[in-house]
């Protein structure tokens, strides 16, 4: 099944921008500059939207205003509005359990504690949609994990998530077309 919708997870304005639980906005914005979409605030949606087409298919690309404990509505809101199937979006988010400059694409499972996916299965009513799960590496403790996330990634580690992004937009293709195990063989072996 052809993604429809591709989706980034994070907080908007200024002061998160930079954090790393804003993987999922960084890939969307280097996704729409790709493919030379621009973001236009729809309050209807609760975000920012682009359109673009990816290898002919005509691709939704939404960043949520709401922050991400509430990500579902936004992501809701567009789904219903444009009849898209749970099955036909795609999730981009960080990933603490993944080292940091690896992705991985997944279809379904749980929050593993994302509060942002967490929000999106209870909104959707349903946790079968695909991730694209951007690593971020983690803390080495669990206590340290919200600081964490909140913080910006040092230079060396910006280089690495750089490339990840990257690589993700490499098999994007493949997977808005639904080749998506090809897609995984390709990124999980980069």
């Amino acid at each position: 099944m052809a993604i429809k919708l591709i989706v980034g997870l994070g907080n908007p304005g200024k002061d998160y921008q930079a954090h790393r639980h804003n993987a999922g906005f960084w890939f969307c914005d280097v996704l729409a500059h790709f493919y030379t979409g621009a973001f236009k605030k729809e309050s209807k949606f609760f975000g920012e939207v682009a359109q673009i087409n990816i290898a002919g298919t005509s691709v939704w690309v939404l960043k949520p205003n709401t922050y991400m404990n509430a990500s579902g509505k936004s992501i809701q809101s567009m789904a219903n509005f444009y009849q898209i199937d749970v099955a036909q979006i795609l999730v981009v988010h960080d990933e603490l359990d993944i080292d940091l400059g690896t992705a991985k694409i997944k279809f379904s499972g749980g929050h593993g504690g994302h509060n942002g996916l967490r929000d999106t299965i209870k909104a959707l009513g349903s946790k079968d949609f695909y991730r694209l799960r951007i690593g971020i590496g983690h803390p080495g403790d669990k206590s340290k994990v919200a600081d964490f996330v909140l913080h910006a990634p040092n230079k060396s580690e910006i280089g690495l998530i750089e490339d990840v992004l990257s690589d993700s937009l490499n098999v994007i293709e493949q997977v808005v077309k639904g080749k998506v195990e090809l897609a995984m063989q390709t990124l999980h072996t980069e």
